[in-house]
């Protein structure tokens, strides 16, 4: 009877905290339908390809392959230009008979679509020119044996006339005959200089190399979102400890001013926030071995930033919560559409209005920084709009965190 009478008082307290509720039985759904969007709206992925010095049969069959788009360019350079500009995710360049594919390999899936298409349009030029050299065999074959039945016929009213007449005869036949043969020679020699040996192919590589896989391009984004995720859970809990044993109140009782808590606990926290950030992207970069093109400062100043968000994310979320078990029920909502939004999943492949959605969302941010730094070397000081916004949602949730302590006191 002990045993049912806990239990009935713990489900009282449960049904009478309808915000736990809630967060157990809508927030799952929700997630799942947040799934069912991403994954429903993803297609095939589009690739933009420069060539220089490639023919025009071979740019119309690369040009005719699904979610390929050619870009033809006078030089190299010119063509090298746009793929550091993010232009174009590969370049073809035609040596004679042999081709040279530079790739910018940031997204191991753009490259082996760049391969796949490249290699299929090659195979398909070469079909169509041994087509072309064949049509041109049959022509000739046909030919050679029309003016062989003509010669026959020839041979056949030559017959009947002196000894004299058929020698001459015989003659012509036999240089008719040796005239033929060197014209299907000359035929076999076009077909099979048609049919020569397939282009030497060589690949390069901006970023990584033929064995770096998409997890290259995932684990700058997963090292943001360890960030985020650790310094928002911990700075939520600790303050949310703060209040629940009554050391905020006592505090709140003080005259200080509620901005100057609300920086007092975003610079403690913070300092642990950058410890804890400086190890999270050290060990990620040299445990894993990741290569870092630019400058591994930068890494660490955006991660940083980052890290600052979550913080403010996390204080202001805890003010919200009355226990830590209604502090994780936070998690589904804020946590899970960062991973989501952030670039593990491509979203170049997604809708528009999916895409929109990621704008609002700090880890995309810091995710695309990131990964101009490590992949393309890019400077910190050309990652302005990067920065400025997450500078934005830093002070915007700073200000709401100051006017959320209203709930606890007005001056």
């Amino acid at each position: 009877m002990r045993t049912i009478g806990i239990m009935n008082r713990v489900l009282k307290e449960l049904f009478r905290d309808k915000r736990t509720l809630a967060l157990m039985f809508i927030a799952p759904i929700l997630v799942m339908l947040l799934m069912s969007v991403i994954f429903n709206t993803n297609s095939s992925t589009d690739v933009n390809v420069a060539t220089v010095s490639v023919s025009q049969k071979l740019n119309k069959e690369m040009g005719g392959i699904k979610h390929v788009t050619v870009k033809t360019y006078d030089t190299k350079s010119d063509a090298k230009k746009a793929l550091n500009n993010e232009k174009v995710d590969a370049i073809i360049k035609k040596n004679g008979n042999n081709y040279s594919l530079t790739y910018a390999n940031t997204d191991s899936s753009k490259t082996a679509m760049v391969k796949l298409a490249f290699k299929n349009a090659v195979t398909a030029t070469s079909i169509n020119q041994l087509k072309s050299a064949l049509k041109q065999s049959t022509k000739a074959t046909v030919k050679l044996q029309v003016q062989l039945q003509a010669l026959q016929k020839q041979q056949a009213a030559a017959s009947t006339t002196a000894a004299t007449t058929s020698s001459a005869a015989a003659a012509k036949q036999a240089a008719a005959k040796q005239a033929a043969a060197t014209k299907a020679k000359s035929t076999n020699n076009s077909t099979k200089s048609s049919s020569q040996s397939p282009p030497k192919i060589t690949n390069h590589y901006v970023y990584g190399d033929k064995n770096t896989g998409y997890f290259a391009k995932m684990l700058p984004i997963l090292m943001g979102f360890f960030v985020f995720f650790f310094v928002f859970l911990i700075s939520g809990m600790a303050l949310l400890k703060e209040r629940t044993t009554g050391t905020l109140d006592r505090l709140l009782a003080t005259p200080v001013k509620r901005s100057s808590i609300v920086f007092g606990y975003m610079l403690s926290y913070g300092v642990l926030a950058v410890i804890q950030t400086i190890v999270i992207v050290l060990t990620t970069v040299w445990l894993l071995g990741i290569e870092v093109v630019g400058s591994m400062a930068s890494v660490v100043v955006i991660n940083l930033i980052l890290a600052l968000v979550a913080l403010a994310f996390g204080i202001l979320l805890s003010t919200f919560a009355n226990s830590e078990f209604q502090m994780m029920q936070f998690i589904p909502l804020v946590i899970i559409p960062q991973v989501f939004f952030s670039g593990i999943i491509p979203l170049d492949s997604m809708a528009d209005w999916v895409k929109d959605i990621s704008y609002i969302i700090p880890l995309k941010y810091s995710g695309d920084a990131v990964n101009a730094i490590i992949m393309r070397g890019t400077s910190i000081f050309n990652l302005g709009l990067d920065i400025l916004v997450l500078l934005i949602f830093l002070v915007g949730l700073t200000i709401l965190n100051v006017v959320g302590l209203k709930r606890y006191r007005k001056v």
